[in-house]
């Protein structure tokens, strides 16, 4: 029985080294290609990353600054006074 014991926890520390072996080989490699990802990205020196984030940000705005203003213009003239008048009406016990 003990030596049952015995070979069933052999057996799960063998295959524990294993799957640990495999799980550090992977580790190695990620950060093995994330350091030369970080020594290529350092090595660059065309500064396109920068621009081309700059133009999407400041189309952002823009595209941003103009949606807001129509969404604006568009409830100052057209819904809002939609809504009050209904509204008005809905509590004018006049008749």
């Amino acid at each position: 029985m003990f030596n049952k014991i015995r070979k069933f926890f052999k057996k799960a520390a063998k295959a524990a080294a294993r799957h640990l072996a495999a799980i550090l080989t992977i580790v190695s490699l990620i950060q093995t290609e994330g350091l030369r990802k970080t020594v290529r990205l350092a090595a660059a020196t065309d500064g396109e990353a920068y621009v081309d984030t700059g133009v999407k940000i400041l189309i952002a705005v823009v595209v941003g600054a103009l949606l807001l203003a129509g969404l604006y213009a568009l409830f100052g003239d057209t819904i809002m006074p939609t809504v009050t008048e209904k509204v008005e009406e809905l509590f004018n016990y006049a008749g």
